[in-house]
């Protein structure tokens, strides 16, 4: 296979990366020659027009950088369905449904073209998404695949003010939440920044602040004994975040899916060089300096830290399992023989998908799912067959 570094960008791509370089360097030198890393992340993913996710680039599914649960198949959706459905039935009927970074707009589809045949359509489906390319592919999607649904589709530039009860979605949004990534020594602390070397981009450590110290002595003691040079992140702004999309859903339920760890796995002392990974064309590396503006950059989610969020923000934790275990829970295999009816080779296709959602090898222990349940207590079937709320 051949290295990340031989890929070869078209004109356009250079270009967008030559800028995207350019805008980073200025940031720097405006800051005295050191940034965060949190600030670099940020900048590199979010800085309107030139971001990762600001700007128009294709980045999911075939002919883009990853491809998320949604994109591998229906069946996600269509499960993540039935959680709704549950939840929605609960409050009475009707509510609204708030999905956090809609992507390609599949998700969105799926749950509404099943939650319909379920009876359990809401009033309102929000999406909050900031990248103006991704609601154009979104609204495209809908009006080739439920047209007769759009009516229910409302974007958002920001979290709803207004109160409202319902559901808050956020599958693979978390792992793309900016990070501070640290050094650990037994005596101190480093905070790694980012600093202009010959050009390019480098790690530039500093002695990491008293606040950064602390965090970091609390994830050793959940971790184990570090050794000197052990390097990982942190994802400083994950509490305020959340409390900041889910403060206005009165009663309800809020569902994140993502690829993480509870916090004494995600520490391990084998994992001493932390969880940073970026995307680009499908393929997987974890340089973040090597395509500024181009590639995805992600770290894993301590669910730890979300499942403290949750409390923090006034929620009871409801549920913390694999992503296999939450489609076993919520019937995968009814929903691919509704799919296929008497098609056996659909159904072929169906399970194929469902096998990489599923194994372990694949999506299946990776990705995790967690619930949060504000005003409402109710047995959710997603997390039903196994919970690892203890390992929190």
């Amino acid at each position: 296979m051949a290295s990340q570094r031989e890929l070869v960008l078209n004109d356009s791509q250079a270009q967008h990366c030559a800028r995207m370089h350019e805008y980073l360097v200025g940031q720097i030198t405006a800051a005295d020659g050191w940034l965060s890393f949190e600030r670099f992340m940020d900048m590199a993913l979010y800085t309107p027009g030139m971001g990762y996710y600001s700007a128009g680039a294709h980045k999911l599914g075939a002919g883009g950088d990853f491809t998320t649960a949604p994109e591998v198949s229906r069946v996600f959706g269509a499960c993540v369905a039935r959680q709704c459905a549950e939840i929605l039935s609960a409050l009475g009927g009707g509510g609204s449904i708030l999905e956090i970074g809609a992507g390609s707009g599949r998700l969105a589809a799926d749950i509404l073209l099943r939650l319909e045949t379920l009876g359990e359509l809401p009033d309102r489906y929000w999406i909050l998404e900031i990248s103006a390319d991704l609601r154009e592919r979104q609204r495209r999607h809908f009006a080739r695949y439920l047209p007769h649904l759009q009516g229910r589709v409302h974007w958002l530039d920001q979290p709803p003010e207004e109160s409202f009860d319902g559901l808050i979605l956020a599958n693979e949004v978390l792992d793309a939440l900016p990070v501070t990534r640290f050094r650990w020594y037994s005596g101190r602390v480093e905070e790694l920044g980012v600093v202009v070397d010959d050009g390019g981009f480098a790690w530039g450590p500093r002695p990491a602040s008293a606040a950064v110290t602390e965090a970091c002595r609390r994830l050793a003691q959940a971790g184990g004994a570090w050794d000197d040079g052990y390097v990982s992140e942190y994802c400083p702004r994950l509490s305020a975040w959340t409390h900041s999309v889910t403060h206005s859903l009165r009663t309800g339920a809020a569902l994140w899916f993502d690829y993480g760890l509870p916090r004494s796995q995600y520490y391990l002392p084998e994992r001493h060089d932390g969880t940073l990974l970026c995307h680009f064309r499908h393929r997987a590396h974890n340089d973040p300096f090597l395509y500024p503006g181009l590639q995805d950059i992600t770290a894993w989610v301590d669910y730890t830290l979300l499942a403290e969020a949750s409390r923090a923000a006034g929620f009871t934790l409801a549920g913390f399992t694999t992503q296999s275990f939450f489609l076993a829970g919520l019937k995968v295999d009814h929903e691919m023989r509704t799919m296929a009816g008497d098609d056996a080779t659909e159904f072929a296709r169906l399970a194929n998908q469902a096998r990489q959602l599923m194994l372990p090898g694949e999506m299946g222990e990776r990705f995790k799912a967690m619930a949060w349940l504000r005003g409402l207590d109710l047995p959710l079937s997603g997390f039903a067959l196994q919970d690892l709320r203890h390992t929190l």
